[in-house]
């Protein structure tokens, strides 16, 4: 038995709150468990330079996130790294990772020349705060979407697939999903997985953090994630069609 009574394979309580601030395009507050994230989407009918093509044919919208925690979302106050101070090294990554998650299941070019910017403010940390933020930022991004298509802006849907994402380690030979802090802090092996609806992987990160870890453990934890996936999945989906038909 875990130290919050779940089950190995079992994801922490799970909650969309759709629609949650009414200033951005779209917004979802994503809990999971006591991890809790406030997703908010913007819409600016621009694109970066770097992606800018000479040929019209070529052009392309783009898709974008920026993590931050806020300075109570952990027990000792959470540094801000704004202020034109550089981001750090794990910010940096997170942020290209939700962007990497969101991008790979939509169709750019059906996008249009505009660009989907998704803050990931993290209100309250307790693990698998990169992982929540991918969950929540998706949710964000249909929403926004479905408001671009209604107002004419987007002829035709560019989302691909759904996308969903869970933390996992190992521990003492035994293998957890959805890793609080204090199971994340002591585990043996510590993995992202990133993964669409049709069960294709978008990103698997991994890493020993004190033991390290076999083929068939790897294949177990990628078949646990999976399951965990499909579960986040089926609770984002109902979420958002819920709000979408309001």
């Amino acid at each position: 038995m875990r130290i919050d009574g779940r089950s190995n394979d079992q994801v922490r309580s799970l909650k969309f709150d759709m629609g949650f601030v009414s200033n951005p395009y779209s917004s979802v507050l994503l809990s999971m468990g006591k991890t809790v994230v406030l997703c908010t989407a913007s819409v600016d009918e621009v694109i970066p330079s770097f992606i800018k093509s000479k040929d019209k044919d070529e052009q392309h919208g783009w898709i974008t996130a920026e993590y931050s925690m806020l300075p109570g979302a952990t027990q000792q106050r959470f540094r801000r790294e704004r202020g034109g101070r550089p981001l750090g090294g794990r910010t940096q990554e997170i942020q290209r990772l939700i962007g990497r998650s969101l991008r790979a299941v939509i169709d750019l070019k059906k996008l249009g020349i505009r660009t989907i910017t998704v803050d990931c403010d993290v209100l309250q940390a307790d693990g698998g705060t990169r992982t929540a933020s991918i969950n929540g930022a998706f949710a964000a991004v249909v929403v926004a979407i479905d408001k671009l298509m209604k107002a004419g802006k987007i002829n035709s849907n560019p989302i691909n697939s759904y996308v969903a994402a869970i933390s996992c380690g190992v521990k003492n030979g035994d293998i957890l999903v959805d890793l609080c802090y204090q199971e994340d802090f002591d585990t043996d092996v510590d993995l992202n997985v990133v993964m669409t609806n049709d069960e294709r992987f978008l990103e698997i990160q991994g890493t020993a953090e004190h033991n390290p870890f076999t083929n068939s453990e790897l294949q177990n934890v990628l078949e646990l994630s999976q399951k965990a996936i499909n579960s986040i999945i089926d609770v984002q989906k109902s979420s958002i069609e819920a709000y979408l038909t309001e």
